[in-house]
């Protein structure tokens, strides 16, 4: 045990509730950045005359740089220390921001994404390592109630924010001010961070795991890269080879995770977290729930801006009901009924969410391409308060029966976990989607082919709901934390002693 002086309880608090907001400004800016692209699209293709393979790489690079990483970032502060990957991923992310918005040419903001998706996979799973480290186990339920209604709030307001600084084209800079606003922000999140989070790392020693971060890595891209592209290319032999050999490099990764377990106790992912019930089978929630976030969130946005010819801005504006749902939902489902309800929450959520897809699919196929936005408020709020019962519970489910030396290596794979969700989504767009349209429409039916193919994704993505509702049987009836009771606030502080220091 360490011998520290503790901190004064007061300045500990104010301290670790700064240093949560710091962190969760970063999460957002991250989650705002995924999404605020695709809104600008146009204006980026029209500026640069970028060709549609750019296009895919300046959306498809960051989601294969971000996902690619993670598990290696999420290792790196385990090692290193949170705070100091934090540190250094929020400064690359802010330089590869400032590189986005000056690009001269569609290869540098190509380049300039990839990095930027790359520094943000080290700074991305600080974030819940350090809110694992820094709050004790009985106030956990509230800070992931705020952390699930952030994660709601970025996912949809990433493109109303994309919507409105391209429309308003500031300084005749037109679509620049979507990377550049990142700036101001991780300027603050740098200098804010120096000063309140408290560093954590694992208590024993551990090294890096190099030749564990070329196969993870490997994996990812053989199974990511030909979902993204593999569209564009017309489903090539390659492509599926790919992905096939995707699996034999997994099995090739666990097996010499294991052995390098035995050998010095240092993997770059720890399996023993697969043997506690409540992280696998939050695992699996988190990749069926990424799924049905790629599919949805893709499909919507075709559907209202090409299929209905909406503006990004009507769009964007569209989405805010789903917002402020998933947010207030986010917020009650941790702090008032999963202590109450348990895991029930999560699964009246997966029900919640698919009534709401139903009420859109029979809305849009009611009222056709004459739908306006007020009439699909209703299914969006349905749709949003069963998101915000799933988003924030589950991250308290996957996190809390996790040793503190391991959570920087488990907020990696919750994140990959989800972002190779949410590529399986993308690709299944190609199928669930544009599957049912014919590519040699007619421009006056393309209003209809679309509103159908809408309808015919979110049939698919109910019956993922579905599965999801049955594999939630296998989370625990209700987290850890919330059955510690007051004792909790008494132990934690013992706890975190190890891995704390200032």
């Amino acid at each position: 045990m360490s011998s520290q002086p503790a901190v004064p309880a007061t300045a500990s608090d104010r301290r670790r509730w700064i240093a949560l907001a710091i962190v969760m400004t970063a999460a957002f800016m991250d989650l705002v950045d995924v999404t605020i692209v695709n809104i600008a699209i146009p204006s980026i293709e029209r500026d640069l005359g970028a060709s549609f393979g750019a296009i895919q790489w300046i959306t498809a690079g960051y989601a294969l740089a971000f996902a690619a990483g993670l598990i290696t970032g999420g290792r790196l502060g385990d090692i290193y220390g949170r705070k100091r990957l934090f540190l250094i991923g929020i400064t690359g992310f802010t330089l590869a921001s400032a590189l986005c918005g000056f690009a001269a040419n569609e290869e540098m903001l190509v380049a300039s994404r990839l990095l930027q998706g790359a520094t943000a996979a080290l700074m991305v799973p600080q974030v819940l390592a350090i809110i694992h480290a820094t709050f004790p186990a009985h106030e956990r339920g509230k800070v992931f109630g705020m952390f699930g209604a952030v994660i709601g709030l970025g996912a949809v307001s990433g493109p109303l924010l994309g919507a409105l600084l391209t429309q308003w084209n500031l300084f005749g800079l037109e679509w620049r001010p979507i990377f550049l606003i990142n700036l101001p922000v991780g300027i603050a999140g740098l200098i804010l961070g120096r000063k309140y989070i408290t560093e954590s790392r694992a208590p024993k020693a551990l090294r890096l795991d190099l030749i564990g971060v070329v196969l993870v890595t490997l994996g990812l891209l053989m199974l990511i890269y030909p979902l993204t592209r593999g569209r564009e290319l017309g489903w090539p032999l390659w492509g599926h080879l790919c992905m096939a050999g995707s699996l034999l490099v997994f099995g090739a990764f666990v097996a010499y995770e294991k052995r390098k377990t035995r050998r010095d106790g240092s993997p770059l992912v720890e399996l023993s977290l697969f043997r506690v019930k409540s992280f696998a089978a939050g695992i699996a929630v988190q990749l069926t729930f990424g799924i049905v976030c790629g599919v949805f969130f893709l499909v919507w946005t075709l559907y209202m801006q090409i299929g209905l010819g909406w503006s990004p801005l009507r769009a964007g504006l569209t989405g805010v009901p789903f917002s402020i749902a998933v947010s207030a939902a986010a917020g009650i489902s941790v702090q008032k009924l999963v202590p109450r309800f348990g895991r029930k929450v999560l699964q009246a959520g997966a029900v919640t969410m698919a009534a709401g897809m139903l009420l859109y699919i029979w809305e849009a196929g009611r009222y056709g391409t004459a739908i306006h936005s007020w009439q699909m408020m209703l299914p969006l709020v349905v749709m949003g308060l069963g998101m915000g019962l799933i988003v924030a519970p589950l991250t308290d489910a996957v996190l809390s029966d996790v040793p503190h030396e391991h959570a920087g290596s488990a907020s990696g794979l919750i994140n990959t976990t989800m972002q190779m969700g949410n590529a399986l989504g993308l690709g299944l767009v190609s199928v669930v989607f544009f599957g049912s349209i014919d590519d040699r429409i007619a421009p006056s039916a393309v209003g209809n082919a679309f509103g159908e193919a809408f309808q015919n994704s979110l049939w698919w993505a109910v019956g993922v709901l579905g599965l999801i509702f049955l594999v939630m049987f296998a989370l625990p009836p209700r987290p850890k934390q919330h059955l510690e009771g007051a004792e909790a606030g008494g132990e934690a502080a013992a706890e975190r002693e190890p891995v704390l220091t200032h």
